[in-house]
């Protein structure tokens, strides 16, 4: 007898912008869609929304969007980088 799950398809690119457009806030509603409506964890959809943000397919679907992603996310590089500047 096998052990194996049944996978869900991951959401494309396209999917993942969408979803963030309409869900631009984090906090724990955003994450119980992102597992109920998505079906990934919220970790991993961070990682999809982040190549999503970085893809020619993405940036042209999600200008805006994608634009944003990409901006908090240097932000966040810049200010962790901050901390731990010497």
């Amino acid at each position: 007898m096998s052990t194996q799950q049944l996978a869900h398809p991951e959401p494309n690119y396209l999917q993942i912008l969408a979803f963030e457009t309409e869900n631009p806030h984090p906090g724990p509603d955003k994450n119980l869609r992102i597992r109920r409506e998505l079906l990934v964890t919220e970790t991993r959809y961070y990682v999809l929304l982040h190549r999503a943000a970085n893809s020619l397919a993405g940036i042209q679907a999600h200008p805006i969007t994608a634009r944003r992603v990409r901006e908090r996310a240097d932000a966040q590089a810049k200010a962790r980088a901050s901390r731990f500047a010497a």
